[in-house]
């Protein structure tokens, strides 16, 4: 009896899955570690998140104080700070070679700046609406809250391609802040506290990544986990949230 218990229980546990296993068809999902803490401005509504060259960069959103900033990432301050006309809410931001690309949300427009002066030299036409943004090296990859990416060429900014993000359920909406880190995009999910990994061809979801301990002091609905920025050359990964007091160096237990 005792050996057959246990056959009904793992037989059980297999079907339906377990945290960082595979069961039903389902993508695992890992778990964390916390390897530092930084300060984070609990008035920066936080829309993207890059780390380049040893340095923080942070699109930030709502409309009269949506911004591009360069931040100290040991003590979170500010270094330097380019405001969007009250008009626009900005949204996530990326950098590729010597620009800058910054999204706004429902304004159909994006704009390029000069990575080291934050001087802007463009703005380009973007259909529906802008979330998140990252590139793969050759595109830039952008969500517009759907469950679609779109990868637009960086000369022309204008569509490639896109995929449709789906996991065992179907198609995965919401898709907001984007990082492209070692072959995968990974995404938050508006209003979930965790990451998707996906696949760039196909949109499969591989795997998740449990964030849902990080933070949960949070007393505004708006404080939703929203940023993740890669070092690519001391590979560490740094996620935070809009209204968060601080930021995260985080290493995921895989």
């Amino acid at each position: 009896m005792q050996v057959s218990l246990v056959l009904v229980v793992l037989a059980i546990a297999l079907f339906f899955g377990l945290p960082g296993t595979l069961g039903s068809g389902e993508s695992p999902v890992y778990q964390i570690e916390v390897i530092n803490q930084f300060p984070h401005d609990t008035e920066a509504f936080t829309q993207g998140l890059v780390f380049v060259d040893g340095k923080l960069y942070e699109g930030t959103g709502q409309r009269g104080q949506s911004a591009l900033r360069l931040l100290d990432l040991e003590t979170g301050e500010l270094l330097q700070r380019k405001n969007l006309e009250r008009r626009y809410f900005g949204e996530g931001i990326t950098i590729l070679g010597d620009k800058i690309y910054q999204l706004t949300w429902v304004s159909n427009v994006g704009f390029v700046y000069d990575k080291e002066s934050f001087t802007q030299l463009s703005s380009f036409y973007l259909p529906g609406e802008g979330w998140g943004i990252t590139h793969d090296g050759e595109y830039l990859i952008v969500s517009d809250g759907s469950s679609y990416l779109r990868f637009l060429d960086p000369e022309s900014l204008t569509e490639v391609k896109r995929i449709q993000v789906t996991d065992e359920l179907g198609a995965v909406a919401n898709i907001n802040e984007l990082e492209y880190i070692n072959g995968e995009i990974w995404g938050n999910i508006w209003y979930q506290d965790y990451i998707v990994r996906i696949d760039p061809e196909s949109g499969a979801v591989n795997s998740r990544v449990d964030l849902s301990g990080l933070y949960t002091a949070r007393r505004n609905r708006d404080a939703v986990l929203n940023g993740i920025a890669w070092d690519a050359d001391n590979e560490r990964l740094f996620v935070t949230g809009k209204l968060w007091p601080s930021l995260y160096e985080i290493k995921v237990l895989e």
